[in-house]
């Protein structure tokens, strides 16, 4: 998989850019606020329809714009695809393949695939359960295209269930909501579960690979557990028993979601459980050593999906270096190689050897324009 040129019109601080790749590894160099991480979001919008910021479309388009679009051409083993993503700051996205406008965004996934590592990525450790959430879902998408669809039918039942309970918020009466109720009850169990069943498949694939990384990168004095705690109970992983387990819970709980007028039950709910040495990664050690948990993610997340897409994502790298000490950079550097296609910003060149800065294609950002630059910089 090889990323051959990308072109940008309006898109976050682009007025409009056009970019070859032709290394394997390029090195996007400037300072802060340029554009840089910008280059790297527009990449990630094309593999996951998500940002990485969370951002919401309207933040992407140019002020006094009214649409921006990402072009790119990707090499891959089945040939040559051109992907374009329109997005409108008032309206809804456009997503075109080979020349032919999609009617559902889901056939726009899994085209191209890419794992983005940056310094927000901290908060997997540090941050809420939603943020391991969006993490775990921005990788199932890439793993399953179909996926986005199915949380996106969840999350639409989630919503009409949610607005049901605050309509009826003054009721209090359960026994009169009943029927209707079920009726919701019955969709969110059913959309529910997709979606638990799918988390629970790629963190049983994942969590193996990503304890192997931190054994290494940790010299093996450490073990790194990944566990998927769904809160619905998930001791069996048949569609019929986590459906209704599913329902009873609701059941259990349905004259708190009454009281509170919200779903308290549900994937939306959902942790990520992770472990150092049977210690939660977040009161243990020091940032070095959740920067080490993060790494091994990321590099699980790489090899993952080159197993099951059979072959290797692009790996975009939003100026983590500096977020290392040498040591992890050296394992970082060393298990990319020329093995992923590498996108990676900095604001200077002293963290990569001779090697790395010939074999790389160095382009410098500034103010939102893009130039070629020599290694000897």
């Amino acid at each position: 998989m090889f990323l051959q040129s990308l072109q940008l019109r309006h898109f976050r601080n682009y007025q409009e850019q056009y970019i070859e790749f032709t290394a394997p590894k390029t090195i996007l160099l400037g300072n802060n606020a340029q554009g840089k991480s910008n280059l790297l979001e527009a990449v990630e919008l094309l593999a996951t329809l998500r940002s990485h910021r969370m951002a919401r479309d309207k933040e992407l388009v140019q002020d006094s714009e009214a649409i921006a679009q990402i072009k790119a051409s990707l090499q891959r083993e089945v040939g040559i695809s051109d992907l374009t993503l329109t997005l409108r700051r008032n309206g809804r996205r456009t997503v075109n393949l080979n020349g032919e406008n999609l009617r559902r965004q889901t056939d726009f996934l899994g085209v191209l695939n890419a794992v983005e590592f940056s310094s927000l990525d901290l908060d997997l450790v540090r941050g809420s359960p939603e943020v391991r959430r969006h993490w775990l879902d921005t990788l199932l998408v890439q793993l399953e295209p179909v996926y986005a669809y199915i949380l996106q039918q969840y999350q639409q039942v989630l919503r009409q269930r949610n607005a049901f309970l605050k309509r009826h918020l003054e009721t209090l009466n359960l026994t009169a909501l009943q029927s209707e109720l079920s009726v919701w009850d019955a969709q969110l169990a059913t959309t529910g579960t997709r979606v638990i069943r799918r988390r629970d498949r790629a963190i049983q694939r994942l969590a193996p690979i990503a304890s192997k990384w931190h054994a290494s990168i940790s010299g093996s004095t450490e073990v790194l557990q990944v566990k998927y705690t769904p809160n619905v109970p998930l001791e069996e992983t048949q569609s019929e028993q986590v459906q209704q387990a599913f329902l009873e819970k609701i059941q259990q709980r349905a004259v708190a979601e009454l009281h509170q007028g919200t779903t308290l039950v549900g994937p939306h709910r959902d942790e990520v459980e992770l472990t150092i040495n049977q210690t939660p990664a977040r009161q243990y050690g020091s940032q070095g050593q959740q920067r080490t948990l993060v790494l091994a993610l990321k590099l699980a997340e790489l090899q993952l999906i080159e197993e099951v897409v059979g072959e290797p994502p692009l790996l975009l790298l939003d100026d983590v270096l500096a977020e290392l000490d040498p040591s992890r950079q050296n394992q970082l550097l060393d298990a990319i190689q020329d093995r992923f296609q590498t996108l990676i910003t900095t604001t200077h060149l002293g963290s990569f050897d001779s090697q790395w800065l010939n074999s790389s294609q160095i382009l410098a950002v500034k103010g939102g324009a893009i130039s070629s630059q020599s290694p000897a910089f």
